[in-house]
Order: C-alpha cells, then sequence, then structure tokens
C-alpha cells in the first residue's frame, strides 16, 4: 500500500505540474504569437533591405543588374521590392526577364512585365535548354528586346504588328517561391504610391529625417492587410530609396491554424501527460519489480539475465545476493547444456549421414538408369543375332557404357567422401607449373583430336610453388581442364594463366572458346548432377560430378574460386597459397 501512495502522488503532482505549463504554453500563443510573428517578419524584412542596401552600395548597379539584383532579393523574401527616385516615383525596372538563342542566331532578351501578366502566363517548369515560342513587340532599333505579347501562341502566324521568335531559353529570373501571385503584389506597389502622391511631402521628410518609413496599407479589393517598408540606399545619383510590400495575411493564418491545431492536440497531449506521469510515478517500485521478475526467471532456470540494480540500499544488497546465487546455478548447469549440445550435435551429424546416404542411393540409381538400359538393349541385340558388322560396335558400346558407370560410381563415391567430410588434405609445397603441364600432356590424344592448342602463361615467374595436396590438386587441375576440352570449340586456343597476387596468392584461369553459360547456370553448376541445357548434356561425356568434386577441394584448400563468361568463351578461376619453402614435389 505504500508503494501505491507514494506512486499516486507522484502522478497526480506531475500531471498537475505538466498540463498547469501546457496551459500557460496555450495562453501564451493566443495572446502573443501573433505579436511575435508580425515583429519576427518585419525584422527579417528590415534585414534583407541592409542586406540589399550594402550590395547597392558595394556594386553600384544600374539598369539590368539592378533589376536582377531586385528579382533575385523578391524570390528570396517572398515580398515586392522597388525602386524609388526622390519623389517617390517607381523606377521603370522589369526584374523578371527570359533570355533566348533564337533560331537565327540572335541573343533576344524578353522583358517580362509586372502588370498584366500572373503566374499562369509563363509555362512552369521551364529551364535552360527548353524551347519557347513568343509573340510580342521589339523595343529597340536592333530587335535583342521583346516586349512578349503572347507566350505559347496558338495559330500559324502572329497578329498583326507583333513578331513571333523562337528558340531555347540561355538564362531566365522569374518568380519562384512566392505564396501569391507575384505580378498582382508587385502592381500593389503602384496603388501605393498613388495614394500617398498626395502626401509625399511628409513621406520625404521622414525618409530624409530618420532614412526609413513603415506604415501599413490595406489592399481596398481583397481586402488583405499589407506592411511597407520604405529605405534609402546610400551613393548613387540622387536619392534613391528600397520601397518592401508583403501581405501580413500568414500572419492571422497562421494563428488559426496554431488554435486549430492546439485545439487538436490538446487531448492528445493530456492523454500523454497522464500516461507519462503514471509511467515516472512507478519508477519508485521499478527495483522491487525488476527483483521480482529476476527471481520468477530463477525459478524457471532461466540465467539469461540478472537484476541491474546499483544502489548501495536493501534493493542494492538483494540485488547482489541473487546474482552470486544464479552465478553458482548457471555454472552448475553450464555443464549439462553442453553435454547435451554435443549430444544433439552427433544426432544430427547421424541424420545428415542418413541424408546424404538416400540421396547417393537415389542418384546411382537415376544415373545408371539410362547406361544400364543402353547396355541391356546392345546385349539384346547380341542375343538376337544382329549382323556381324554390328557386333564389334555393340561390344564396343557395351565397354564404353560399362567405363561410364565405373567412372560414375568412382566419382560418386569420392563425392560422398566430401560431403560426409571424410577426406583430409596433405599439404605441402609443391610446383604448380609442373602439375599443370602434367595434366596437360595427359589430354594430348584429346586436343589433337578436336585440333586444340594451349597458351601456359606465368606471369613471368620461373616456377611457382603453392601450398596444397598434390594428389587433390592435380584432380581439381585434370577436372577443369576436361570440362574446358569439352565444350571448347575446335581449332581454338585454351589459355592457361598463372598470376600472382598482391595478398600472397597465385590466381590461375583456365579459359576455353565456345559457347557461354547462360546467366542463372553460372552459380548451379558446382552442384552434382547439374548440367547445363545445350552445352553441358551426358552426350558431352562428363558424369555431371566433376565440378562437384572440385569445389569440396578448393574450399578444403580455403580457395577463391567460381566461374564467369568471357568475350571468347567462358573462364574457370581459383585462387592458392603461395609457398615459400624449398621441399616440393
Amino acid at each position: 500500500m505504500r508503494n501505491r501512495g507514494v506512486a499516486f502522488k507522484l502522478f497526480v503532482v506531475t500531471s498537475v505540474l505538466v498540463l498547469l505549463v501546457f496551459l500557460v504554453v496555450m495562453v501564451s500563443e493566443g495572446l502573443f504569437f501573433e505579436r511575435f510573428y508580425r515583429s519576427s517578419k518585419i525584422h527579417k524584412l528590415e534585414q534583407s533591405i541592409g542586406e540589399f542596401a550594402d550590395r547597392y552600395t558595394a556594386e553600384k548597379p544600374s539598369g539590368r543588374e539592378l533589376a536582377r539584383m531586385l528579382g533575385i532579393f523578391m524570390n528570396d523574401q517572398d515580398a515586392s521590392f522597388s525602386i524609388l527616385n526622390n519623389r517617390l516615383e517607381r523606377l521603370n525596372l522589369n526584374p523578371y526577364f527570359l533570355e533566348m538563342h533564337t533560331d537565327d542566331g540572335r541573343v533576344i532578351t524578353i522583358a517580362i512585365p509586372r502588370e498584366g501578366l500572373t503566374r499562369q502566363s509563363l509555362p512552369q517548369g521551364l529551364k535552360p535548354g527548353d524551347r519557347l515560342t513568343i509573340d510580342g513587340i521589339f523595343m529597340d532599333e536592333r530587335d535583342t528586346v521583346l516586349q512578349p505579347y503572347t507566350i505559347l501562341p496558338e495559330g500559324n502566324s502572329p497578329d498583326t504588328g507583333l513578331a513571333r521568335v523562337s528558340g531555347t531559353i540561355e538564362q531566365f529570373l522569374l518568380p519562384e517561391q512566392r505564396s501569391y501571385n507575384p505580378y498582382y503584389l508587385d502592381a500593389l506597389t503602384d496603388d501605393v504610391l498613388r495614394e500617398w502622391s498626395g502626401m509625399q511631402e511628409s513621406n520625404l521628410l521622414t525618409l530624409r529625417t530618420k532614412g526609413q518609413f513603415r506604415t501599413e496599407w490595406v489592399d481596398k479589393w481583397s481586402g488583405i492587410p499589407y506592411v511597407i517598408l520604405v529605405h534609402g540606399l546610400p551613393g548613387g545619383q540622387g536619392e534613391r530609396y528600397v520601397m518592401v510590400v508583403t501581405s501580413l495575411q500568414p500572419v492571422g493564418e497562421a494563428v488559426g491554424i496554431l488554435k486549430q491545431y492546439s485545439a487538436f492536440m490538446a487531448p492528445i497531449i493530456i492523454l500523454l501527460v497522464l500516461i507519462l506521469s503514471l509511467i515516472y510515478s512507478r519508477m519508485v517500485s521499478r527495483p522491487l519489480i525488476q527483483l521480482s521478475r529476476s527471481a520468477e526467471r530463477l525459478a524457471r532456470l532461466d540465467f539469461s539475465e540478472r537484476p541491474n540494480i546499483r544502489s548501495k540500499d536493501e534493493f542494492g544488497e538483494l540485488s547482489r545476493n541473487m546474482i552470486t546465487m544464479s552465478t553458482n546455478l548457471d555454472a552448475a548447469l553450464k555443464d549439462l547444456t553442453a553435454a547435451n549440445a554435443m549430444l544433439y550435435k552427433d544426432m544430427q551429424e547421424k541424420e545428415r549421414t542418413e541424408q546424404l546416404r538416400k540421396e547417393l542411393i537415389a542418384n546411382i540409381s537415376h544415373e545408371l538408369k539410362t547406361p544400364l538400359s543402353n547396355v541391356k538393349g546392345f546385349a539384346e541385340g547380341l542375343q538376337d543375332g544382329v549382323a556381324e558388322e554390328k557386333r564389334e560396335r555393340y561390344l564396343a558400346l557395351i565397354a564404353s557404357e560399362a567405363d561410364r558407370m565405373n567412372t560414375l560410381i568412382a566419382d560418386m563415391l569420392e563425392l560422398s567422401k566430401f560431403e560426409l567430410k571424410a577426406v583430409r588434405l596433405h599439404v605441402r609445397s609443391c610446383s604448380l607449373q609442373g602439375l599443370i603441364q602434367q595434366a596437360l600432356d595427359s589430354f594430348t590424344h584429346q586436343m589433337e583430336g578436336k585440333n586444340l592448342s594451349y597458351r601456359l602463361s606465368l606471369g613471368g615467374a620461373d616456377e611457382l610453388l603453392v601450398e596444397a595436396d598434390p594428389a587433390k590438386l592435380e584432380q581439381v587441375v585434370l577436372n577443369l581442364l576436361s570440362n574446358a576440352i569439352r565444350h571448347a570449340e575446335a581449332s581454338s586456343v585454351i589459355d592457361i594463366t598463372v598470376e600472382r597476387c598482391l595478398d600472397g596468392r597465385i590466381h590461375v584461369t583456365i579459359e576455353n572458346a565456345g559457347m557461354p553459360i547462360a546467366d542463372e547456370d553460372l552459380d548451379q553448376i558446382w552442384d552434382h548432377f547439374y548440367r547445363v541445357e545445350r552445352s553441358r548434356d551426358r552426350k558431352s561425356g562428363g558424369t555431371g560430378l566433376g565440378l562437384a568434386i572440385v569445389k569440396h577441394i578448393l574450399e578444403l584448400h580455403g580457395s577463391e574460386y567460381g566461374v564467369r563468361n568471357t568475350s571468347r568463351g567462358v573462364a574457370f578461376y581459383f585462387t592458392l597459397v603461395e609457398s615459400g619453402g624449398n621441399n616440393h614435389e
């Protein structure tokens, strides 16, 4: 009951405090957020005007450079910037433009006027290199500045008095990241200046005295409030001022949305406060809960977790005693667990051996079915008294099938030894060059039958020694060379390349010219009895076990091996550890 009382008190106090803070935040948002938002936005605009004035003083731009500077600042600040003269009249500057390279080789500037256009008047997503067609009126004698009338016009010819130009966009400056219609917002500057026409002297006096002027103005058509900032620009010819017009509508919208959001989130926040307070209040009873759970696990002989209580009070002492007890029990049970694991491993190995035995019998039955059927057919033909000229051929075929069955059985027995992990390597230093040359000599007859030749490249080395089992390595080379000869095109060259690697390994590649292996078959040709259609079937003479045996031997040597298609055909490769010893075979 005592723990429950403390937890309840903490729950109540924490909930009340957090909810009180939340209430203060909500009230502050409703009373001060709009004022803070407005002042922050005006302060940001004043900073941007200061940056504009500094850049204006440093660069002293005029004409197009000044217009471009205005356009960049308007896009960055989402506001309308204008330059006024000493009579508070706006200078005629078009900050937005398109520069086109026309089809007849000219470079034309398209001045985008602020009046009479909307955001929809221009195609969206323009970028340099896009083609564009515009009807308009040239504003200079050299026909380099065009006042647009229609962008993307319809019809085969322009209206009377208009010129049509087509070309690719070189560069441009258009309204970007503006919240409202930028052309309409820029046009409001003229409306403001017209309302000021009767009080220009007072405004000028304020500007000359303080260097800046700020007021608010309401658009009579839309009812949207705007803030207007006017700051003097230093330098230049005569007095000039920068005038900024920006909408205050987002302020009210943001406040309204914030209030709606707060009303929506209030129940969720209250629920979270209650939940978190409940969690916090139970932290006092947490050590006891941990000890109880640890005792429960010990009762189930589960020692995987121990109570992690580091305090120096009674809970900490009890935790240390339970840790000592669990350690002693765990040590007593680990020996039994290890013995059970060994027994389980032995059972799994026996099951695996039995499975391999079943697979071996099934594979032998499947692979011997065809040659046995052939032998039976030839024998029945001899019993039926076939013609004398066929007897010798039948007897030769029976002998060939018997040899094939003998080879198949020998390969399968050897493969089963590898799969049962019954093969042990006798590793020593041996000559890789001599072993490859000996294997090549054994295939002289087969290579002459297909008019094949070989090219052995040792990378400039006189002799290469490797750490390997000579007998097993010879089996790898014989299998890979036999595979290469069997599938090589007639009258082609078999390339055997031996290279030293930087990591102390020897890289061996055996490549033959011929049909490539399908990509889906590259990883499966190492499986026993796996043959690739069209090129690796029973007619090619293989048992389907050679590459599986090669895989096991190379894995016992810790080799990196594989196969890949090349521009000539197929290349098998493997690596061996180079030997530094002198005693070898």
